[in-house]
């Protein structure tokens, strides 16, 4: 992903999610971006050029330690 396309993803994200704490940041590959809130690393994006027309994709792990317990669970 080039300088362009990161920041115009960027902007994307922060008016979707209506959060300015989102930054996205080049990746080890050519091919991915790094994305993170407020300076912590969320996920990364990769960009996929298939047949002529470009997208990106958004992945994003959630650990099962991480998850608030609810009540039922206790």
């Amino acid at each position: 992903m080039n300088n362009n396309e990161i920041l115009r993803v960027q902007t994307y994200m922060q008016n979707l999610f209506g959060c300015e704490g989102i930054s996205v940041r080049r990746g080890a590959k050519d091919d991915s971006a790094e994305v993170y809130i407020n300076g912590e690393f969320i996920g990364t994006m990769f960009r996929d050029d298939e047949d002529g027309e470009v997208s990106y994709a958004f992945q994003m792990a959630i650990l099962e330690f991480d998850l608030p317990v609810m009540a039922e669970e206790e």
